[in-house]
Parts: C-alpha cells; sequence; structure tokens
C-alpha cells in the first residue's frame, strides 16, 4: 500500500456519507429488489419445511431494507408460519435504522426480531465458546464478505449453521464487474489492511468449490454513475472516488500516478460504458446460494 493512504472505513462519517452517494448513484438496491421479487421466493421455498418456527440469521444486516424484504417474500411463501430473525451487526447506529424500520413496518406480526451488536467473527467465537450451536433454516450475508479475515473458514461455520433444507444466500460484487478489474490492477496500492478485503464473488465460488460444496449461482445486472469523479473540485465525485477505492480522501492523498491510473481506467471498456456523455461503472453482482449437504 502507499504510505499516506488510510482506509475509508477508518472515518465512519466520511464512510456513511460516501456510502449514501454510492446507493444514490447505483442501481445496487434496485437490481437485488428484482432479484427478491422474482427469483428469491423459489429459492427460499424449501426452507423451514414442516416447522412451526423458521429462524432466520442475518450477518451484517446493516438498517433492514434488504432483509424485510425478503422476510415479506418468505411470509408469502409460507403463510401462518412465524418466523425468529436473529441479526449480526456492529454498527449501533445501523441497528438503530434497523429497529426505527421494523417499527413503521406492517405485517411483521409473526416475526420476532432480536438484535447483537456483533461482528460475525465474534458471534461465530461466541457459539464456539458456549457450545450452544443453533441451526438456521436460511442465513444471509449480503456484501459482507468483504470485512472478515479468513473468508473460507467463515463460510465453512455458517454453512456449519444450517438446519435440513437450509440455505445461505451470499451477495457480493461479481467476478466480471469494474470492481474486479479495480482490485486485481491497483489493490496493491490501496489501503487493503484488517479492515477490508478485496474479494469478488468469483473468489467465493473458488473456495466453495475447492471444499466440495454445492452451490448455485445468479448474476444481478448493476451500473453506477460515475461521472463526477471526472469533475475538478466535484465534491460528491470524490466521495464517489473514495468509496470505489475505499480510501479516505483519495484525491487529495493518492500519488499523482495511482490518481491519474485510476481515472484512466475508470474509463476503460473493462471498468465502464459511456452513455449520453455520462461515465457508466460495471457494478454488476452476484448471488450465491449454498445448501446444506
Amino acid at each position: 500500500m502507499d504510505s499516506g493512504l488510510r482506509s475509508l472505513l477508518s472515518d465512519h462519517s466520511r464512510y456513511v456519507e460516501s456510502f449514501r452517494l454510492f446507493l444514490l448513484n447505483s442501481t445496487e438496491h434496485q437490481c437485488m429488489q428484482r432479484f427478491i421479487d422474482t427469483q428469491f421466493p423459489h429459492i427460499v421455498s424449501s426452507i423451514g419445511k414442516d416447522k412451526s418456527v423458521i429462524d432466520i440469521l442475518g450477518i451484517g444486516s446493516g438498517s433492514g431494507e434488504i432483509d424485510l424484504q425478503m422476510i415479506g417474500k418468505i411470509q408469502s411463501r409460507h403463510p401462518g408460519v412465524a418466523i425468529s430473525n436473529q441479526i449480526v451487526e456492529p454498527s449501533a447506529e445501523q441497528i438503530i435504522g434497523y429497529k426505527e424500520r421494523v417499527a413503521k413496518a406492517p405485517n411483521l406480526g409473526a416475526v420476532s426480531f432480536s438484535w447483537h451488536r456483533q461482528t460475525s467473527s465474534e458471534y461465530e467465537r461466541q457459539v464456539n465458546e458456549e457450545k450452544q450451536m443453533r441451526s438456521y433454516d436460511f442465513i444471509h450475508m449480503i456484501q459482507m464478505l468483504y470485512y472478515v479475515k479468513d473468508v473460507p473458514a467463515t463460510l465453512r461455520f455458517f454453512k456449519s449453521c444450517l438446519a435440513p433444507n437450509g440455505k445461505l444466500l451470499i451477495i457480493l460484487v461479481s467476478g466480471n464487474s469494474g470492481w474486479s478489474m479495480l482490485w486485481k490492477k491497483h489493490g496493491p496500492r490501496l489501503p487493503l489492511n484488517d479492515l477490508c478485503l478485496y474479494v469478488t464473488a468469483g473468489d467465493i465460488a473458488q473456495m466453495l468449490s475447492s471444499m466440495g460444496t454445492r452451490f448455485q449461482s445468479y448474476e444481478l445486472p448493476s451500473d453506477m454513475d460515475i461521472t463526477e469523479c471526472f469533475i475538478e473540485g466535484d465534491r460528491n465525485g470524490e466521495m464517489l472516488l473514495d468509496f470505489l477505492t475505499e480510501t479516505c480522501d483519495f484525491k487529495r492523498n493518492a500519488p499523482a500516478d495511482l490518481r491519474e491510473q485510476i481515472l484512466c481506467d475508470l474509463k476503460s471498456p473493462e471498468c465502464s460504458t459511456t452513455r449520453d456523455g455520462k461515465v457508466i461503472f460495471n457494478n454488476n453482482l452476484s448471488v450465491i446460494v449454498v445448501e446444506r449437504d
């Protein structure tokens, strides 16, 4: 890593602002919504068979927007069945947002919620120490495997938490996304550290294959308007550039050669297309669904 570069995650308020801009400029949540509306109901049709309560575990659920959409589909697929929803989320701010969302949401009477302010590794350690393994019918890990130290061990542990007919759903950036090219080429010079790993769904698929684990993959087309990144002095563009590089104040702190290379690569066909004068970044996602053996 270049000296002087600091992880975006080390500045919480800047990370939150850049993430908000990312969601505004991208179709990230919209493409997840389409997947949940169309393919997700079939995926969860066989979970919790003949059970009076469906047990769900969300790892890194954030403020719960996607969680509640998935719970709604599970309720529709399994009418009258109670749901126990356990949430593992390290951010107190996000947990507050999740609770506020639940308080305003209709039709959640048959769903119980329990929040745990923990990282996935803290949760895993607690389960192992207490020797009280609980099994789940559905576990989801959406855009969070970037933030664990040992990805294969994390995959093995949560797969072991699946009940019969259980499913583990993982969403990450696709191996054919602009992120993949950016990280593979420039990752060694960006602030790769204990806070963030540059891992794509393609990497996860290779890990699962090497474990002999069965899984299915789904590609979710998504894009992000990064035109503002190329406007000198544009604050939104600078914040988006921070998010793309996971670097705090990248435009100001990065060496000139790295800044120029990344700006050039962001316009390349491997990362983006140009439409109507706008630079549109390839933000494709992949869904991986793991079944219990």
